[in-house]
């Protein structure tokens, strides 16, 4: 991930911050109609967790340029959500609800280029995750 999509990832995460909760029912909306399955992962207020998702991806965003300082809690994370029920090919479902809520969110500044940012850091974000909940040379791996 370069600086600059690092940047434009801070930067339009903190856009997003005062419409937390319409971006949350956004991305579960979304994550729900893909796959509805996907329901049943979540026993907890949906408030509740969209607040989760929104304070993690603050985090996220603030040390998406330094992946390092994050990485322990991210495969942490994605232990967690392995004993959830998580699966690694549920990730690509993940990462379409993410761009779509952000777009809807964003609205006028989404870009190309900020898509693409936000693509590299869903990335290297789900990599770390996957990192804990996939054997070595698995194809969710690769």
């Amino acid at each position: 991930m370069t600086r600059d999509e690092a940047e434009l990832v801070q930067h339009t995460w903190h856009s997003v911050l005062p419409v937390g909760d319409t971006f949350a029912e956004l991305f579960y909306g979304r994550l729900f109609a893909l796959d509805a399955d996907l329901r049943r992962l979540f026993r907890d207020d949906m408030v509740e967790q969209g607040r989760n998702l929104t304070a993690m991806l603050s985090v996220a965003s603030a040390n998406i340029s330094r992946p390092e300082k994050i990485s322990v809690a991210l495969r942490q994370l994605g232990k967690r959500h392995a004993a959830y029920g998580v699966r690694p090919e549920h990730f690509a479902l993940v990462e379409d609800a993410l761009l779509f809520a952000l777009e809807h969110a964003l609205i006028d500044v989404f870009t190309a280029e900020v898509k693409a940012a936000w693509r590299a850091a869903y990335a290297l974000l789900a990599s770390m995750m996957l990192e804990a909940i996939t054997p070595p040379g698995s194809p969710a791996r690769a």
